[in-house]
């Protein structure tokens, strides 16, 4: 059977310049911009995980926690919780979660981009 082995959340977003700040800045993504193609975009990546950001002037974020009451809009996996919430955190993520064992098992905390998404950082727990 084949395998499925990454997954690019894309977020229109209303100012690409300033979201891309944001992940580069805060959030220690490299942003490689796109922005004369057909289809203006921005990929941000970092280590395996590559987030892709399109141009949506004027259009409402509305994060799913929002729009169907709970949910986070992208969920990365790492294996070094503590280092990343302090990473984050000194580098001035919000965070909505701190880092807790979920009732599914994952170690796991959340924070809320400049857009008003949740990004959940976690992991299995193996125990």
């Amino acid at each position: 059977m084949p395998k499925l082995y990454m997954s690019h959340p894309v977020f229109p977003v209303p100012d690409i310049a300033v979201t891309a700040a944001y992940y580069r800045d805060v959030l220690g993504f490299r942003a490689v911009e796109y922005l004369e193609a057909d289809e203006p975009h921005v990929c941000l990546y970092r280590d395996d995980v590559e987030v892709i950001l399109t141009s949506a002037p004027g259009v409402e974020v509305v994060p799913n926690r929002v729009r169907h009451g709970f949910g986070y809009d992208a969920y990365l996996i790492t294996d070094e919780q503590s280092e990343l919430h302090a990473e984050l955190v000194a580098a001035g993520a919000e965070v909505v979660r701190a880092p807790s064992m979920t009732d599914y098992h994952n170690l796991e905390f959340v924070i809320e981009d400049v857009d008003g998404r949740w990004l959940g950082f976690g992991i299995k727990d193996k125990s």
